[in-house]
């Protein structure tokens, strides 16, 4: 009794050491050791760093459904993040093209070349940024309105709109930075970053949208200027890491110099990297669009709702996925592909676990949460029922972030891409819209759709993984 007693707290006290080890950030080789321990050091970092990246969100969506004619507020914060999930496309993709390289050079014990590769990835997307920019800031309340937003709302969200487009350029370091550090091992840092952006968020939320002493209340407005602060500070936290020569990285000015056949290895990764998100967020926006159009404003704040919930419970699994694409980058590079094999099928076996936790979660208590962000009780029919739809495929949402990981680590970001070209646009959208528009379903046809179409993908995913052409090839 004693021995066993003896035998659990030192698993325990195991246990407490590895959490800690993955809180405390360091550079790390996982082309060696234990894959177990590997897949839970970078998963647990970047599983935070994807749940506070969702609480931005949620923040946002909690102040501003608490404002006066809050259909309005909450339509044009979902619809906001719609659009911005093509910054999102080009943030991503970049960060999966650093993180590819980066990763790969680190597994080849090169860190002044992944150096030079997150310092040229940089000078890509801040030069494509600035062109999206300068759009949103002009047509921000065309933007609205094409996404099917009611005048009165476009008239009020055209502020809100401005401020998050025309500071969309700290979105994009926010990822790509933390892409690069995740590249070298160091997620934590990534982490890091997020809690810091997100806890300035929290205090300048309901301080600028309902004003604080000398501080006017700047109302939907308010919300865009803390999230945009918010994310400011996170990316001065990341910059400071970058330049202190403390970590595996060693940036040097020499190194921002443009070096045009790094640049086009990058292009040659990032671009379909760029597109595959590009087209899995047009899917998205035209369901929003979809949803705005059969259902209204209280129909589109219903499911944006829904959306934000869903997102923040599926982040961290994606979170959890991207630690198959640092593992499967050094372990390449190092020549191990068993290893990389391996690592893929350790973590698709823990995200299936905490997807099948959430689903659990969502059907018991998701109407709690709900109501949380919304008092309107027509808004809260809409968004218990498309919670309810959606996540009836978050096992298979699960299982293909890990695959769709697992090819943008090994550097094929053509794969995916036209996983999703087939599984968003030739599959998810025409569903949608028959479903919504000829069978009448209206909004519950869209959310029907999703989960269907995510399923298809997980399973083309898994089919195309087992065929192996992601362990040939070269970055």
């Amino acid at each position: 009794m004693l021995e066993q007693k003896t035998a659990s707290l030192g698993k325990l006290s195991q246990i407490f050491t590895l959490i800690k080890q993955a809180l405390k950030g360091e550079d790390l080789d996982f082309t060696q050791g234990s894959i177990r321990k590997a897949v839970i050091l970078l998963a647990i970092p970047m599983m935070l760093e994807m749940a506070m990246e969702s609480v931005f969100a949620l923040v946002d969506l909690y102040f501003v459904g608490h404002l006066h004619n809050s259909s309005h507020a909450i339509q044009t914060v979902g619809l906001t993040e719609s659009v911005l999930t093509v910054i999102y496309s080009l943030a991503i993709g970049m960060s999966m093209a650093a993180t590819a390289v980066v990763a790969r050079r680190i597994g080849e014990k090169d860190p002044v070349a992944a150096s030079k590769a997150g310092m040229q990835a940089i000078i890509i997307a801040v030069a494509f940024n600035l062109i999206i920019s300068i759009a949103g800031l002009i047509y921000a309340t065309d933007i609205l309105l094409l996404m099917g937003a009611s005048a009165e709302t476009a008239a009020q969200g055209t502020t809100f709109m401005r401020i998050m487009m025309g500071g969309s350029i700290i979105i994009v370091l926010l990822f790509l930075i933390n892409g690069i550090f995740r590249g070298a091992g160091n997620a934590a840092i990534a982490m890091k970053s997020l809690w810091i952006a997100n806890i300035a968020n929290i205090i300048l939320c309901p301080v600028l949208i309902n004003g604080f002493g000398p501080i006017p209340a700047f109302g939907l407005t308010g919300a865009a200027m803390a999230t945009s602060i918010g994310r400011g500070i996170g990316v001065c936290y990341q910059v400071y890491h970058l330049v202190s020569g403390k970590s595996l990285l060693k940036i040097k000015l020499s190194y921002f110099r443009p070096h045009f056949e790094q640049i086009k290895a990058l292009l040659k990764i990032a671009t379909p990297g760029i597109f595959q998100f590009v087209i899995a967020s047009c899917s998205w926006i035209f369901l929003a669009q979809l949803v705005a159009t059969t259902g209204g404003d209280h129909g589109s704040a219903g499911y944006q709702t829904a959306l934000r919930l869903m997102m923040f419970f599926m982040l961290p699994a994606w979170g959890m996925s991207n630690a198959a694409a640092t593992l499967v980058g050094q372990n390449l590079g190092a020549k191990h592909i068993d290893r990389a094999e391996q690592s893929v099928m350790k973590t698709a076996k823990y995200v299936v676990i905490y997807m099948l936790f959430v689903m659990v979660l969502t059907f018991g208590v998701g109407r709690y949460f709900i109501s949380f962000f919304s008092n309107d009780v027509l808004i809260q029919e809409v968004a218990k029922n498309a919670l309810q739809i959606m996540s009836l495929g978050y096992i298979f949402y699960g299982i293909g972030m890990v695959l769709i990981s697992t090819f943008n680590g090994a550097g094929d970001t053509w794969t995916p891409t036209w996983v999703n070209l087939f599984g968003f646009w030739l599959f998810q959208i025409p569903l949608g819209y028959f479903l919504a528009k000829y069978l009448e379903m209206g909004p519950t046809g869209v959310f029907i759709a999703i989960p269907v179409a995510e399923t298809g993908i997980a399973i083309a995913g898994y089919i195309l993984f087992k065929i192996g052409k992601w362990k040939t090839i070269k970055v």
